[in-house]
């Protein structure tokens, strides 16, 4: 049966209706979230999640937390809640986050803003803090829930419930205590402002000062009465916020402010934090330019530091948490000195061992068992459309693969088992997940996809192709029914650190292009240079000039398909969102004889309008790259547009992407009089939630698209 527009917006997806989210619990308890008994259907909403659990030992599963009764009305939650939600694309509702406690007596749950707690995998789940209460996280001992609210650290004891403001002073200044900034949780993947001592008996906390940053005011503009959020937006060139860090004792007495500025003058921005086993405070900073990344260790004490190591690139230092302490004073990092970032050991004395190589990317360090000598990575050595874990020796030797089947793996590790789970899939299969031993073999099933919807898709055909420098580049081909050459829809992402093209499920899931196929309209998807998983000169090619490498890595590819007599050259369209809206307006512009009609989601329009931690990694300040940031911009290439080939599309609460690159954007195509379309969503942010507002947009764009390409 053909999808439908309602088919489009509802979740979960075909083939993701299995569980996610896994963690490993007290005695390798494996948890994760999966739809409740209240979960519904997915028409109205997201699904409901609840927490689960699998017993390692039966393989028998059963709910731990179900949200039902206690509430999943997100309208409930506090804004710097919402805004966290936002930041990490998290579109569930219930049970979307859980922690235990390290020695794993205690669960701590957050529900609509408010804290439940649970002792003891039998215990009885109970509330311990009322609403307001953002990202609650237990002590390692299990004795105290550490939480913010109204901008100051708190805990609550947990067997009495007795909560204490740890921090004052920042309520209602412009300064939080315990929260990441803005840039931190949107562009450095640091979602925490505060990290317990291993001893439990003291906290890390950041103090973020925003007073210096003027205000970006956004308006409700759909609503009945006045009103507006405030935001602290800071802008490509303009001041950052000024972070610093701070250790305070549980017991009180005054913090011990950790002197970052005196170790490292120029440094700029906190990428993360970790406590060492042995009490001690390892940080990652980078200076404003981000060619440099420097590691300190910190003394909680005094605040007094060292430098353990310094990375330095001529094109950017990209973040990640590949840090790992060994008990020799060694540690294992994640580096990308070769242009392909691989795992090395770095000893006392400054010598580095490789213990990864080649033409790869090593994108994470799934665990480390100091008493097997081996460490667990996840990569993509076969080929840059899969991804697999490696078991790596520490001291250096041939990787062992331990995830056998060809596809995308996604794993969570258990170090301390040498267990983990799987969750596999590939184009042509949607996710399968299991718990496996070390060695790769299956211990438990875990899930298996029951969805009927699966068979109604069709398989997107991955192919290579060589653009005009020779470089090879992935795509994804939705052929439709009909006889080729078939009208096109290049649907494009094609900035950092996200790959599109992929042998995993979630490409072919694509429901707007499976709904466009069964329509007669051909969907090519193309990871253009500037994607991720290909190593850093491929990544580096946008370097301080953006939008014009991508777009003609896209024309690439359609000429490609084109002389293989697929694509009917007269009929290209192109769409996307975020990034991929900006580079919807610009191939609109730079080549109008390519592409003739096109749907741009939330585009950044001028980078001068975008944050400092994303926009410079790339660009540059704007005051060392104004040619590149005015070539850079859509506005600048307005006069090559055909006059109505352009729909816009923006959420009017978007705190990402402001409204303004649209308003701004909709002022130079009035200046050239290009005729457009425009179609606005008062009540939604960066992506819509809103069931009604995803159908109507899906309406609106595949109405424009087709129409534009005359089906």
């Amino acid at each position: 049966m053909p999808l439908t527009l309602d088919d489009l917006v509802r979740l979960p997806l075909p083939g993701f209706d299995g569980p996610g989210q896994f963690r490993f619990g007290p005695g390798g308890l494996v948890t994760f979230t999966a739809p409740g008994e209240s979960a519904g259907d997915g028409a109205s909403g997201p699904a409901v999640q609840a927490l689960w659990a699998l017993d390692p030992a039966t393989g028998t599963r059963r709910v731990l937390v179900d949200p039902a009764g206690r509430g999943t009305d997100e309208s409930q939650l506090p804004l710097e809640e919402k805004l966290r939600r936002e930041r990490l694309r998290e579109r569930a509702v219930g049970v979307t986050a859980w922690s235990w406690s390290e020695r794993g007596e205690l669960l701590v749950v957050p529900l609509v803003g408010e804290v439940w707690a649970q002792v003891g995998r039998d215990g009885v789940l109970r509330r311990l803090v009322g609403p307001g209460a953002v990202d609650p996280r237990p002590s390692p001992d299990g004795t105290h829930i550490g939480f913010v609210r109204d901008a100051e650290l708190s805990v609550v004891e947990v067997a009495t419930g007795h909560e204490r403001q740890l921090t004052t002073g920042a309520r209602g200044t412009g300064r939080t205590h315990g929260l990441a900034e803005y840039v931190a949780q949107e562009e450095m993947q640091r979602h925490a402002g505060y990290w317990w001592a291993p001893d439990s008996a003291s906290l890390a906390y950041t103090e973020v000062d925003e007073t210096h940053i003027p205000v970006w005011r956004i308006p409700y503009e759909g609503k009945d009465i006045p009103s507006w959020e405030d935001h602290r937006y800071p802008f490509a060139g303009q001041p950052n916020a000024k972070v610093s860090l701070w250790v305070l004792s549980l017991q009180g007495g005054r913090p011990v402010r950790m002197r970052l500025s005196e170790l490292v003058p120029d440094h700029e921005y906190l990428a993360w934090v970790r406590w060492t086993a042995e009490g001690g405070l390892v940080a990652a900073l980078q200076d404003r330019r981000q060619q440099v990344l420097t590691l300190v260790r910190l003394d909680p004490t005094t605040g007094v530091g060292t430098v353990l190591l310094e990375e330095r690139s001529t094109v950017w230092t990209n973040l990640h948490a590949g840090y790992r302490p060994l008990a020799d004073g060694s540690f294992l990092w994640l580096t990308e000195q070769t242009g392909f970032q691989h795992l090395v050991r770095v000893f006392p004395d400054g010598r580095r061992l490789a213990l990864t190589s080649g033409e790869w990317v090593v994108e994470e360090v799934a665990g480390l068992s100091v008493e097997l000598g081996v460490a667990w990575v996840v990569g993509n050595r076969e080929k840059p459309t899969e991804r697999h874990l490696y078991e790596v020796p520490l001291l250096g030797g041939d990787l062992v693969r331990r995830t056998v089947a060809p596809g995308y793996h996604l794993v969570w590790m258990d170090a301390a088992r040498a267990r983990f789970v799987d969750q596999l899939s590939t184009c042509s299969e949607p996710p399968a997940i299991d718990l496996r031993d070390r060695a790769g073999n299956a211990l438990h099933a875990i899930h298996r996809c029951a969805d009927p919807r699966v068979g109604t898709l069709q398989v997107p055909e991955l192919h290579a192709i060589q653009q005009r420098d020779g470089i090879t580049l992935y795509a994804a081909l939705w052929r439709p029914d009909a006889p080729p050459p078939w009208p096109t829809v290049v649907v494009v992402y094609g900035g950092p650190h996200v790959q599109r093209v992929a042998d995993k499920w979630d490409t072919s899931v694509d429901l707007r292009a499976q709904y466009l196929r069964e329509r007669g309209v051909a969907v090519l998807k193309v990871d253009n240079r500037g994607s991720s998983r290909r190593g850093l000169a491929f990544e580096g090619a946008i370097r301080h000039r953006t939008g014009h490498t991508e777009v003609a890595d896209q024309v690439d590819a359609v000429h490609h398909f084109v002389s293989q007599g697929l694509v009917d050259p007269a009929r290209v369209g192109i769409t996307g969102w975020s990034y991929g809206g900006y580079l919807t307006a610009m191939a609109l512009c730079l080549a109008p004889d390519v592409f003739r009609v096109g749907v741009a989601g939330a585009p950044v329009t001028h980078w001068d309008g975008y944050d400092t931690h994303y926009t410079e990694r790339y660009m540059g300040l704007p005051a060392e790259n104004e040619a590149g940031y005015a070539d850079s911009s859509v506005m600048a290439h307005v006069g090559s547009l055909r006059s109505g080939a352009l729909m816009l599309v923006h959420g009017m609460l978007d705190e990402n992407v402001h409204f303004r690159h649209t308003a701004r954007l909709i002022n130079a195509l009035l200046h050239h009089r290009k005729d457009y379309v425009l179609e606005l969503f008062p009540d939604e942010r960066h992506l819509p939630r809103k069931p009604a507002d995803r159908r109507y947009l899906e309406d609106r764009v595949v109405r424009f698209l087709l129409s534009g390409l005359g089906v």
